[in-house]
């Protein structure tokens, strides 16, 4: 049941139109002129007017401009006689959004009314999308203008608007997928997919066809082709995450797809031709695994045609209380709640803090205290104690012996504390894939963790 206008100068009209309205379950309120409607619109809201086209001191077109110029959203739809259907078509250039002939026939005012209430409401869910959307843009916003990420948005515009395959090296948390993401948004393939794939979260057996597609019966349960990374991506960029992890033969064969921009599925023997601008990224040393045997030096060179080393926070100081501010507000903006007030003191905790996991672990412990805030300023406390400053030892200092097995045991408990139990954000914290997390955690070593 909707709440509806309707506005004609001539009574037995409104009569007609609210015996419709009310026939099909709605509720009518009448108004013989615009300048009575518009009171009526400052009591009680409506979800739809109807409203005839020539009235004597305003007309429907009138109607429509008032409400434009007073931010007054609500769907219009229009009467006219038959010989002024040219009206009401300009009444729907002005934002009208639909027409109705006279003599009124109640399935013609119950098609309208329909059609319209259900304009409005996905034009609501449409702007409650919008909304989403740029909440999620705004935190996922590279925000900063330190020289160290000068440097690095500069390579990243350099570069955006050529084919060459681009490498991006740093710690974990220091937004490589937003920034390969900025990459595809700044280059001429913007309009076309953006492709990614983890190559440290996908399972052995499927890496290959998640990459290149299969065919039908190319193993069991693959009752259908399927395209792979590779073909979605035609025309656009796909993301390699955390290339380093890729096994030593898929590699040989990543390397001839990016050389020929062509492959064959899995199951297949047809060549599958493709246009794809590859991005990599990795929280490794690719050198250092070039030279520990673990990665090709061919495909290094291949992805590393740009290499980027995106900077550590602590490389980035300037940036932090700009950091802590956006993110306050677009967590405020997301929860639908007011930005919490931020004491000076709270901000110079912060900025003075060490966050060894970079962006993403200042992200998560502002996302945290502006949960627990309720509301409230953004106290210290909110965040935990601060760490402290780690105390330069001295130089004939004797070091006690060092169990590196049980150091390691030691980090990986911390990481996990910290993170709650997450194991993806442990791995992260810790400059590992999960993969090798999941597997010194079913060490002996590590049974206890």
């Amino acid at each position: 049941m909707s709440t509806i206008l309707c506005i004609d100068d001539e009574p037995s009209v409104g009569v007609v139109l609210e015996h419709h309205l009310a026939e099909i379950g709605h509720t009518p309120v009448l108004a013989t002129s615009v300048a009575e409607a518009l009171e009526a619109l400052t009591r009680q809201p409506f979800d739809l007017i109807i409203s005839d086209y020539r009235m004597p001191q305003a007309s429907g077109l009138d109607l429509l401009e008032t409400l434009r110029q007073q931010g007054t959203d609500v769907p219009v739809i229009i009467m006219t006689g038959y010989s002024s259907v040219e009206h009401a078509v300009l009444t729907m250039r002005h934002g009208a959004v639909d027409y109705l002939t006279k003599p009124l026939r109640q399935e013609a005012v119950r098609l309208a009314v329909q059609n319209a209430i259900e304009m409005a409401r996905l034009k609501r869910e449409n702007d409650q999308f919008r909304r989403e959307i740029i909440s999620l843009r705004g935190r996922r916003t590279i925000v900063g203008d330190s020289p160290a990420l000068r440097a690095v948005l500069d390579t990243i515009a350099a570069v955006a608007p050529t084919r060459a395959a681009v490498l991006l090296e740093g710690e974990s948390g220091t937004g490589k997928e937003l920034l390969a993401r900025a990459l595809h948004d700044q280059s001429p393939r913007r309009e076309q997919p953006f492709v990614t794939v983890n190559c440290a979260a996908l399972p052995e057996g499927l890496v290959e066809s998640t990459l290149f597609g299969h065919e039908r019966g190319a193993f069991t349960g693959a009752t259908q082709r399927q395209a792979g990374a590779f073909e979605r991506a035609h025309r656009g960029t796909l993301l390699l995450d955390e290339i380093s992890e890729m096994r030593l033969d898929l590699q040989a064969k990543l390397l001839r797809a990016l050389q020929e921009q062509e492959f064959e599925r899995v199951g297949g023997s047809s060549p599958v031709r493709v246009d794809v601008r590859v991005v990599a990224t990795t929280n490794r040393d690719l050198l250092a695994e070039v030279a520990a045997g673990r990665f090709r030096q061919d495909l290094y060179y291949r992805l590393a045609v740009v290499p980027v080393r995106t900077p550590p926070l602590r490389d980035r100081p300037e940036d932090l209380p700009v950091l802590v501010r956006h993110f306050v507000e677009a967590f405020a903006a997301e929860l639908g709640v007011k930005a919490p007030a931020l004491p000076d003191a709270t901000l110079r905790a912060l900025v003075e803090r060490r966050w060894p996991g970079n962006v993403r672990e200042l992200a998560n412990a502002i996302e945290r205290a502006v949960i627990l805030a309720r509301g409230g300023a953004l106290t210290p406390a909110l965040f935990g104690a601060a760490e402290p400053a780690r105390a330069a030892a001295p130089a004939d200092a004797a070091l006690p012996a060092l169990d590196l097995t049980q150091l390691e045991r030691i980090a990986i408990e911390q990481a996990l504390v910290r993170t709650g139990g997450h194991r993806a954000r442990a791995a992260e914290l810790l400059g590992i894939s999960e993969r090798t997390l999941r597997s010194k955690l079913n060490t002996p070593a590590a049974a206890a963790v």
